[in-house]
């Protein structure tokens, strides 16, 4: 079950540019709706970083519960699934 997050890695250092220039931005007093647009940037990526990493998740770990014979670890991978979008959810 390994994973590859290199490209994940290079989009959370992108982010963390963008989050030191949002501050930067608050720092000098920036109009509001332009770091309000930052911020969602940010946001909007950090997005596709979990979505990456969730797809690489249901590729590799719960296919490999599904497809082995441990319900108790099928049940609990499914449930980390369920566990992940209420979560997401109440955000």
């Amino acid at each position: 079950m390994e994973h590859n997050h290199q490209d994940s890695i290079h989009r959370l250092k992108t982010v963390e540019g963008h989050i030191r220039g949002i501050q930067k931005m608050l720092a000098e007093d920036k109009y509001c709706i332009d770091v309000i647009r930052q911020i969602q940037a940010v946001q909007s990526a950090l997005n596709k970083i979990s979505s990456q990493i969730l797809d690489g998740h249901l590729r590799t770990c719960v296919l490999d519960a599904i497809n082995g014979d441990d319900s108790d670890e099928r049940k609990r991978v499914l449930n980390e699934i369920t566990e992940v979008f209420e979560t997401a959810n109440k955000i």
